[in-house]
């Protein structure tokens, strides 16, 4: 995975959008206002942010070199993945997927709506 296919893959997801709300180099995927995925644009490999379940981000980090308690975030909700090859491309996207869907649940009822 390449930042390319990332920013594909994140926009495909309903309503997704990219926004810069902290500078030129963080590039940042919402739903609805909400943030599920943040990507730095200036680190020499590629590596992102992604909220997790709690149980679930101590999983991939167990498992996982490559993915450590989110930078500057709460590190019990949040991951940083480096894509350095470790990961199948197959996991990236699940921890995207979750990543989105944990976002999208946790809207109000009514915000849900269209994105389910």
């Amino acid at each position: 995975m390449d930042i390319e296919s990332l920013r594909e893959y994140c926009l495909k997801k309903k309503e997704a959008e990219e926004t810069f709300p902290f500078g030129d180099t963080t590039l940042v995927f919402k739903v609805r206002g909400k943030m599920f995925l943040l990507v730095s644009l200036d680190n020499p490999v590629l590596q992102f942010n992604v909220k997790c379940d709690p149980e679930k981000a101590i999983e991939w980090r167990e498992q996982f070199h490559a993915v450590q308690p989110g930078y500057h975030m709460n590190k019990k909700m949040w991951n940083t993945v480096m894509v350095d090859g470790s990961i199948p491309a197959r996991t990236l996207r699940e921890m995207i997927d979750d990543s989105y869907m944990l976002v999208v649940r946790s809207l109000p009822k009514k915000s849900q709506e269209g994105l389910l």
